[in-house]
């Protein structure tokens, strides 16, 4: 039971440094820092997306490269024709 009182108290002390913290650092810009937060997840989203379109085209163009065969002649006889 003792624990679970100091750890309460360790995280309310922890979280009231924060505020403080933030708020001697920030003070009225409190809408200012929202939104710099915000452009920077913006920013962080719009890069790993790119990433993942580059890896997409990426493994498509492998994919692709790897279907055919090395030489430009099909490994497989042609089908239908006249005997």
């Amino acid at each position: 039971m003792a624990r679970d009182f100091d750890a309460q108290l360790l995280e309310s002390v922890a979280v009231r440094r924060r505020r403080l913290r933030e708020a001697l650092s920030w003070g009225s810009l409190r809408t200012r820092r929202a939104a710099v937060e915000l452009v920077a997840r913006l920013a962080v989203g719009a890069a790993v997306a790119a990433v993942l379109c580059a890896g997409c085209v990426g493994w498509s163009f492998l994919q692709h490269q790897l279907s055919q065969p090395a030489n430009g002649v099909s490994p497989l006889p042609p089908t239908g024709g006249s005997r």
